[in-house]
């Protein structure tokens, strides 16, 4: 099986699909690599789609003394990439993998060609949080219960009757030290202060319904990195990149193929 190691001699298991230009695709918080799975084929014809699972999720290692923070998880990213001797790829990361995107722009812009952030925030004082109340259902001892918060999160009433699961992104079973750490990773991001330094071109995507990470999260991102665009996605939520499947990834596409690598 794929591993890149990263610094600290930890395994990242990774995969890759399709050809083209590369385009790494980062999931969500506590999520391995299947996050993509039901859209990652809408990609593979005209980019080299590399999928990973995070340090402490899926096939990768998962140390209980290692860091594990959203800046880190791009470096581990740059040792995927340097592992299949890819100078520099598309970045397309949704939640906490919007967040990881961010540091890979920031601290490897060399790296990155375009960039595409979904559903994600600066965080910090000017990322907005979800409602106190949904963050305390989410930590209630039912598993059935958060199960269903989050399913009621991630997509509408409309699609779940359509679409009545099993669902990709409500998280992978992992051990409570690195599921804690993910948490932590995702709710220490902060990267307001150098925002203004990405020179990649981005997009920046939302649903607008989406009350895990409120909306207007988007135009604050926008507003801070030079050039950035916006595209919202009328009614949906914090999967909109699923629900929304034909619009969204028509939409990256568009926006990938109008800012080639070379």
């Amino acid at each position: 099986m794929p591993f890149a190691k990263t610094a600290d001699q930890a395994e990242i298991y990774y995969e890759v699909h399709g050809s083209g230009e590369p385009l790494v695709l980062l999931s969500g918080q506590a999520n391995t690599h299947h996050w993509w799975d039901t859209v990652r084929g809408d990609f593979e014809a005209d980019h080299q789609v590399i999928v990973l699972d995070y340090l402490g999720t899926g096939q990768s290692d998962k140390p209980v003394d290692a860091e594990y923070g959203v800046r880190r998880f791009a470096t581990d990213v740059v040792c995927v990439l340097d592992e299949l001797g890819i100078a520099r790829a598309h970045v397309y990361g949704t939640s906490m993998g919007g967040k990881v995107a961010q540091w890979l722009a920031i601290d490897y812009p060399d790296r990155i060609g375009a960039l595409v952030l979904g559903c994600t925030s600066a965080g910090g004082v000017h990322g907005l949080r979800a409602d106190p109340e949904i963050i305390r259902a989410l930590t209630q001892p039912s598993e059935d219960a958060v199960r269903e918060v989050l399913v009621d999160l991630m997509y509408t009433p409309e699609y779940v009757r359509e679409h009545p699961g099993p669902y990709v992104t409500l998280g992978s079973p992992m051990p409570d030290h690195a599921r804690r750490g993910h948490l932590r990773a995702s709710n220490a991001h902060d990267s307001w202060a150098v925002l203004d330094q990405i020179t990649a071109p981005t997009l920046v995507l939302h649903g607008t319904d989406d009350a895990f990470s409120p909306v207007d999260n988007a135009v604050i991102l926008a507003n801070r990195i030079p050039g950035a665009e916006v595209h919202y996605f009328d009614g949906a939520r914090h999967a909109y990149f699923e629900e929304r499947r034909e619009e969204a990834s028509s939409t990256v596409l568009s926006f990938l193929a109008e800012h080639p690598l070379d």
